[in-house]
């Protein structure tokens, strides 16, 4: 096989989307929709990647600009085949392209390998039978049954019409003969527009073979024109996702009731309840249970750790058999040692617990060191912020922190020590000791300034 060069069309506005972000980078399954497209491209390990934008391009191009593309500007959209002329002078000679829409998010890889391997000095054409094939262009066969051309629905004839065989507007070609095509195409037709189809009568008048495969996965060649469709093919690839993690072994309560944005990745035996998000890299260890209604992102949960309902976790790594919720919300930077108890309205925020420690109702610890088997009281909260800077509080393995108790950082409670409940606690609290904190009466200090930011 020659070397491959991939253009992916993705100028239009997307009318129909009635939004000011491009079509394109409208999210399914968590990512943009040209992101999928493009991931298909670079699996298809390809010579060149060029993307022909128009509408948003430079949001577009930024999206993307860590990405090794071809970025080509349609600045006035002419139609298909006026965008693929726009890629031209990138297009190598010794090459095959491949072209691909930046609004179909479900594409096939091995749909566009096999007809790559087509493109051997034809042109391979991608199609699919619609019983409704309003506004697509017919894939019009002789008597043989060999493609002739593709009609455009509003030049179509009434007979044409009644043809179920619809063009995908993905194909395949040699350079050779598509730049030839390119330059001999017009725009005399309803739309006034150059269609890239026309190449297929061209290729048929060069005695250049015309070969058409038909897919049987709608889906996997249908593009996003409205946000009615954006949300059908959002929910048709999370149906898809959710087959593959049932085929896995994951027990998902109900598979209608799923939503991943990223990658979920999940050991043996794990159990997702109802209506949970996972947004993205999530990666779930053995036997790990999720209850419904959970909101899990970018986090490593380990083997055995169960998690309660109404649990929002971010940036978060929960080590083994731990306990978490019900409405629970960890925040970035927060790391569970194994056999961490977190509860009920609790709330962590670049909080590290180690082994065996329990915080389990009611509480805020936020820029915290938790070691061993401390036990934190309902209404504890560390007091990390002062109005302009944060502080860290430091608790050591086997502290007891009674209810109702405020840390207030910076702080070091003492290994072994114990916080009487509804203390307020402004200064180190020694090792095996009770420290307790009784304000008799209320002060007012005037002329107090409040912190101001300390600059580093």
């Amino acid at each position: 096989m020659s070397k491959l060069n991939i253009v992916i069309l993705a100028a239009g506005k997307g009318t129909r989307m009635h939004s000011n972000l491009p079509k394109v980078l409208h999210r399914v399954g968590g990512k943009p929709i040209l992101e999928h497209v493009i991931d298909c491209a670079k699996s298809l390990n390809p010579h060149k990647i060029i993307v022909v934008y128009g509408f948003g391009g430079e949001t577009v191009k930024q999206a993307y600009a860590h990405e090794n593309i071809i970025w080509v500007n349609q600045a006035e959209q002419h139609g298909t085949g006026h965008a693929v002329q726009q890629a031209v002078p990138h297009l190598e000679t010794d090459a095959d392209t491949l072209v691909l829409l930046g609004d179909v998010p479900l594409i096939d890889a091995s749909a566009c390998k096999a007809l790559i391997e087509q493109a051997d000095n034809k042109l391979a054409i991608l199609s699919f039978n619609k019983a409704d094939p309003a506004g697509y262009g017919r894939i019009v066969r002789n008597a043989m049954c060999a493609v002739t051309a593709i009609v455009e629905h509003k030049d179509a004839t009434e007979e044409q019409r009644r043809i179920q065989e619809v063009n995908t507007g993905i194909m395949a070609m040699p350079n050779a003969h598509l730049v030839s095509w390119l330059s001999r195409l017009t725009n005399e037709n309803a739309q006034g527009e150059y269609y890239l189809t026309d190449i297929v009568a061209l290729a048929v008048k060069d005695n250049v073979d015309v070969v058409a495969e038909i897919t049987a996965d709608e889906w996997s060649v249908t593009g996003i024109n409205s946000k009615t469709d954006l949300a059908q093919i959002e929910r048709e690839y999370q149906t898809r996702l959710a087959n593959k993690l049932l085929q896995q072994g994951v027990t998902l309560r109900d598979p209608a009731r799923l939503d991943v944005r990223g990658s979920l990745n999940c050991g043996r035996d794990v159990e997702i309840d109802v209506n949970c998000v996972f947004e993205g890299t999530v990666t779930l260890g053995d036997n790990v249970k999720i209850a419904a209604n959970c909101v899990i992102k970018n986090a490593v949960i380990a083997a055995g750790t169960q998690i309660a309902p109404f649990t929002h976790i971010d940036d978060t790594n929960i080590g083994e058999n731990a306990r978490i919720g019900p409405f629970a919300r960890l925040r970035p930077g927060t790391t569970l040692a194994a056999d961490t108890h977190i509860g009920n309205f609790v709330e962590l925020k670049n909080a590290q617990v180690d082994v065996g420690s329990k915080i389990n109702h009611l509480s805020y610890v936020g820029d915290s060191t938790v070691g061993k088997n401390v036990n934190i009281g309902a209404g504890t909260i560390t007091c990390n912020y002062d109005g302009a800077n944060k502080f860290r509080t430091v608790i050591e393995d086997d502290a007891f922190i009674g209810s109702d108790s405020q840390l207030v950082a910076p702080i070091t409670i003492g290994r072994g020590a114990t916080i009487a409940a509804g203390s307020t606690i402004t200064r180190d609290a020694p090792a095996d000791q009770l420290t307790f904190c009784r304000a008799k009466e209320q002060k007012s200090i005037a002329g107090w300034k409040r912190p101001q930011k300390i600059k580093t």
